[in-house]
């Protein structure tokens, strides 16, 4: 067997020029983790190498591991909040839990990548991501001519791993692929060109294959594990909606041990507040009632609203027209409490609906929008504007840490969930509902004037999330 930890040593003393050359390509792979790994967070990386990836995460705790000695101890000369330990992925076992693993490239020297694979999830919870970087097989010619005149560092025996083979051996090892991509179509650092190779055409069909990295965000099957009294919290936002607010305290069902349901009721012209306080006042049913006025306006500012009340490990949106209807929440709720997925959405448009339900123009612009949306959080679905969705509050908490970034652009909240979502890794799914016709009331969307702000919301993911630097 070759022996990888003497080859490694010798990198470290002796391969200073030619790593200098590949610096770019270094500070590329930093920027990329840098997207899905938000400073603060606790960080083990397993090949770790000199420390300067996980270093430069600035992680609130940082563990990295290497089979080097010699790059061990360069490591430690300049730990920060990183302690860096000698191991074998093979053989070393790490008992703590991290929110983020990162393996830079170190399938391509592991004897067994499935038991390697196996033994990272004794360092995962199911709120963990793995991260793991690859070269591209398709580069293979083009590194080998690199160290045969000496412009890149010669390699040792390598896995050339296909990406449907990582898949595979995650899957394998009780991993499950969020997403995955080709990364670096140009892995050096020329002016204006960099950015758009590996910014903008790395991210187009045809040229994603082509990439020289090959990146995978995967997270452990483990079931999530909930605490709470209170399972699931309801929050129905409702707008002029009177007419429904008995109805949706009569069919919301039971969601796990408790369900909670908030009424917020924002800005209407009808008697829907006073509705509500009577409704909730002459209740009688199993859930926990409130209400609630919203401080702003916009269905964001209710969401936001009922959500920071809720004490639900669970929170979903409940559209207060009931055109989604109630009676299908339990699937979202047993698809987020087993752990197979992270983020339900709701889908209108995969079964028949009624024949009032949606006009013809806003069906075609929710399946224009579904499919832009698609592009930007880089996993699919059919409806981006469905009000029904639920996530857990663990989630939700982190997800509002990472859209501050976006400042207060989504007056919906959809886009918000998504995005944020996204930006976290979590795994979004449909649940596919039955939409109904309306029973009371008109609808609040304007087709025209809110049609543009959702444009003008999907360029500005189109930027920031599938396009990012």
């Amino acid at each position: 067997m070759f022996d990888y930890q003497k080859y490694f040593d010798w990198v470290s003393e002796n391969g200073t020029t030619a790593r200098n050359r590949q610096k770019a390509f270094h500070n590329q792979l930093i920027d990329l983790h840098r997207h899905h790994i938000p400073s603060g967070s606790t960080v083990i990386e397993w090949g770790c190498g000199n420390g300067e990836l996980l270093n430069a995460l600035d992680p609130q705790r940082g563990l990295g591991i290497d089979i080097s000695q010699n790059m061990i101890a360069k490591a430690n000369t300049n730990s920060g909040n990183c302690e860096y330990r000698q191991g074998d992925l093979h053989n070393t076992r790490v008992d703590e839990k991290f929110k983020h693993i990162v393996c830079s490239y170190l399938t391509g020297y592991l004897e067994d990548i499935q038991k390697c694979l196996e033994n990272l999830k004794v360092s995962a919870d199911s709120s963990t991501r793995l991260y793991i970087s690859s070269l591209n097989s398709v580069w293979h010619p083009i590194l080998s001519l690199g160290q045969s005149i000496g412009s890149v560092v010669k390699q040792p025996p390598s896995n050339w791993l296909a990406l449907s083979d990582l898949v595979n051996l995650l899957e394998l090892s009780g991993w499950e692929v969020i997403t995955k991509s080709s990364e670096q179509l140009l892995p050096y650092n020329i002016p204006i060109i960099s950015e758009i190779f590996n910014r903008w055409l790395v991210r187009l069909p045809f040229f994603r294959h082509f990439g020289s990295t090959l990146f995978i965000v995967a997270r452990p099957k483990i079931k999530p594990v909930f605490n709470s009294d209170v399972s699931c919290s309801v929050i129905v936002p409702a707008r002029n909606e009177a007419g429904n607010i008995k109805a949706a305290l009569d069919r919301i069902p039971t969601l796990g041990k408790q369900t909670e349901i908030i009424f917020v009721e924002g800005n209407s012209n009808d008697n829907t507040w006073d509705t509500i306080q009577n409704e909730v006042k002459a209740y009688k049913g199993p859930h926990k009632v409130s209400y609630c006025q919203q401080p702003g306006k916009g269905k964001w500012d209710a969401v936001f609203c009922g959500f920071s009340k809720a004490v639900g490990d669970v929170l979903v949106i409940q559209d207060g027209d009931l055109t989604a209807p109630p009676e299908d929440l339990p699937k979202f709720f047993d698809a987020v409490a087993n752990g197979h997925t992270e983020f339900a959405n709701g889908s209108r448009l995969v079964y028949p609906m009624e024949d009032n339900a949606m006009r013809f123009l806003n069906f075609m612009g929710n399946k224009f929008f579904a499919l832009s949306l698609s592009a930007v959080i880089k996993q699919p679905i059919k409806d981006s504007l469905c009000g029904t969705k639920m996530i857990s509050r663990k989630n939700y908490d982190q997800l509002l840490i990472r859209i501050k970034l976006f400042g207060d652009f989504d007056p919906f909240g959809d886009f918000n969930l998504l995005f944020g979502s996204s930006l976290l890794d979590l795994k979004i799914r449909d649940i596919p509902v039955r939409y109904k016709d309306r029973t009371y009331g008109d609808t609040n969307i304007s087709r025209f004037k809110h049609g543009w702000i959702l444009l003008k919301m999907t360029v500005f993911g189109l930027r920031h999330l599938r396009f990012h630097q």
